[in-house]
Order: C-alpha cells, then structure tokens, then sequence
C-alpha cells in the first residue's frame, strides 16, 4: 500500500506537469496576453479576419500540445469571416502557470480570454475544443455563459474516471488486478494534489456541468477512440439531450478532422452559423 501511495503522489506530480510545445506564430497573428485571476499571464494568438462579422471562434488544444496545433484550424473561420484566437492553456506552450488543471482553473481563464475577445469587437463568441479543451469548454459554459455554441471533440466526462481508465490502459494486466490498483493509485494522487498544491480536482467533472448550462453544444467524438473512449461523449449528450452528437467512424481521438475533413467543416460551420 505504501507503494502505491508512492506511485500516486508521482503520478500526481506527472499528470499535473507536461512538456511545453512553443512555436512561431504564423504571419499576420498578433500575440496577446491577459492576466488570469490568480496574476498568472497567459498568452495567445489573435488572428483578426479580413472581413470581420463581428462574430469570433476560440480554439482551446488539448493536453500537452499548445496553439501550434489549434491554429491550424483557424483558416477555416478566417475564410467565413470569423476572427479566431488561439491561446496556450496554462502550463502550456508560452502561457504562465504551474500546473496543469484540467478544467479547475482553466474554466476562469476561458472566461477571461472571452471577456477580453469582447473587447476586440467580437459580438458573438464561439468555442472549438480538442480532448482537454472540450473538456474545458464545457466547464467553462456552466460557470458563464459566455459563448453563443460550442463544439467539443473527444471530451472526458470525468477526470476521475478517465484517470482510472489511463492508469488501467498502461497497466496492461487483468482488470480484477488493474481496476483496484488504478482506484488507488488514482484517488492517491488526487489526494496529493489537493493536501499538497491545494488543487480540489475531485471538482472537474463535466458530466456535472453539462446539465447545468443553456450554451448550446455539439459533441464529436471518434468511435476508434482509445485514449478517451466515445462513451464519454454519449454520456455527455444523455446528461443533456439537447446536445446533439456525431460518433465518427474510422476517427481516432481528436481524429475527426482527419477522417472526415469535409464533414467536419460542414458541421461545425453550420453549427455556428445556426446559432
């Protein structure tokens, strides 16, 4: 037992560190900065349309990557009059912070990229998220409602859960043995982070938060998915039946635009411009 209580406070400390991605920022990006509300800096990319709408699109990566890989899809806004920001999430890339939170804080920092969008110009404010930043969305729409829609690909449902499922997946033993073991090792860790760096993570839940809000949501989510598997979203969109969701074969995690790259322009376009 001692062991594994070892191994949690480890993997606590793993999972809230992860290697900073930093790139450069394609030509014609301004880089911002806003101070979230615990002073950390956080640092973003602004790409304004040439013909702008007044309507704009955050982009929130997932986890261990930054805005090197979420501007990628901003051509397909800028081409229909979105402007689009594309901010490293704390802990990641060039933004300030310690840890890696998976929603707790995060949430207050969307808002507050949100607000400043609005000072931007931006009339309406909508919300791509990948894995983490889905996840992040979603928390963040039941504090706020700060977004006109939202679509989330890949989303956990639960941080606790999705940690367990982790911790099983690497194991890689039989479930009788895995199952107790990743239980252990992941309420461990939990526990760490919370006597130790005073982080509550039991908090980060979004099957929770997404009955709470009226911000309008569209699930994606690949059914070849292993490192979040889709039963995350299709519990996601039960929890709220006014989600709807599009499982999308042959897709990997964050894979839908890869597997169905027309499909996937029509659906988040016609998302957004529903709404």
């Amino acid at each position: 037992m001692l062991c594994l209580v070892c191994l949690g406070a480890r993997f606590c400390a793993e999972t809230l560190h992860v290697p900073r991605l930093v790139g450069t920022p394609p030509p014609n990006t301004t880089t911002v900065e806003i101070v979230a509300g615990d002073r950390v800096i956080l640092v973003g990319w602004w790409l304004h349309s040439d013909e702008p709408s007044g309507n704009c699109v955050i982009v929130l990566h997932g986890i261990a990557d930054s805005s090197v890989g979420s501007v990628a899809f901003a051509p397909m806004f800028l081409t229909q009059g979105y402007s689009v920001l594309v901010p490293d999430s704390r802990a990641h890339g060039r933004s300030g912070g310690e840890f890696v939170t998976y929603g707790l804080m995060e949430r207050y920092d969307v808002i507050g990229w949100a607000r400043w969008m609005r000072t931007a110009g931006c009339r309406k404010i909508y919300g791509l998220g990948e894995s983490l930043g889905a996840s992040i969305l979603i928390q963040a729409a039941a504090v706020e409602p700060v977004f006109t829609a939202i679509v989330a690909e890949c989303p956990y449902a639960d941080l606790r859960e999705i940690g367990e499922y982790r911790v099983r997946q690497a194991l890689r033993i039989p479930a009788f043995i895995s199952s107790p073991v990743a239980r252990v090792l992941v309420s461990t860790g939990m526990l760490y982070a919370a006597l130790v760096d005073g982080l509550d993570l039991w908090q980060v839940s979004p099957i929770e938060n997404i009955a709470l809000t009226s911000t309008p949501i569209l699930l994606f989510h690949g059914l070849n998915d292993v490192d979040t598997p889709p039963s995350n979203s299709q519990r996601l969109a039960a929890s709220n039946p006014r989600d709807p969701l599009w499982l999308v074969p042959n897709a990997k995690h964050i894979g839908a635009s890869s597997a169905a790259p027309d499909e996937f322009r029509r659906r988040v376009l016609g998302w957004f411009a529903a709404h």
